[in-house]
């Protein structure tokens, strides 16, 4: 639409296009797509608690769970939260880099719960996502897939 004299008129919103609008917001697509990968983390971390439990240490299950949290992260940060192009070897570098400061304070969180609260490992592993979710989004927004301003 244009108004009289040319100038461009964005028409209001409705219906789907408003959804669509807020589900291209930066917090809301973190916050999907950490679900998603919350979800996958933590299956990840029950079913090799349950498969590996008598033979790995919780900890070790743990790194297990990253490794296929991360893999899934990577590519839906990447694409749906931060929606950035360029050299993808550089983000992974980054990405992991935060994944791994991510896992030490999910693994000192986790221990915390496990040894000193009592609590089972996988209840413990859930209610230390909570923290490191929120602080990992900061640090995949100010290192992972910064880009230079201008």
């Amino acid at each position: 639409m244009t108004r009289p004299g040319g100038e461009a008129v964005t028409p209001p919103r409705t219906g789907w296009g408003r959804v669509l609008a807020v589900l291209r917001r930066r917090e809301i697509a973190f916050l999907i797509v950490g679900g998603i990968n919350t979800a996958v983390g933590l299956g990840a971390f029950a079913l090799f608690e349950w498969h590996f439990g008598n033979a790995v240490p919780y900890l070790g299950n743990l790194v297990l769970a990253y490794a296929v949290g991360t893999a899934v992260a990577f590519t839906l940060h990447r694409r749906f939260v931060f929606r950035v192009r360029g050299n993808v070897l550089i983000d992974l570098t980054r990405f992991i880099g935060v994944q791994a400061s991510a896992l030490l304070l999910n693994a000192a969180i986790l221990s915390a719960l496990v040894e000193l609260v009592r609590l089972q490992a996988v209840l413990a592993q859930a209610l230390s996502l909570a923290i490191v979710v929120s602080a990992s989004y900061f640090g995949h927004l100010m290192v992972s897939f910064r880009r230079p301003r201008g």
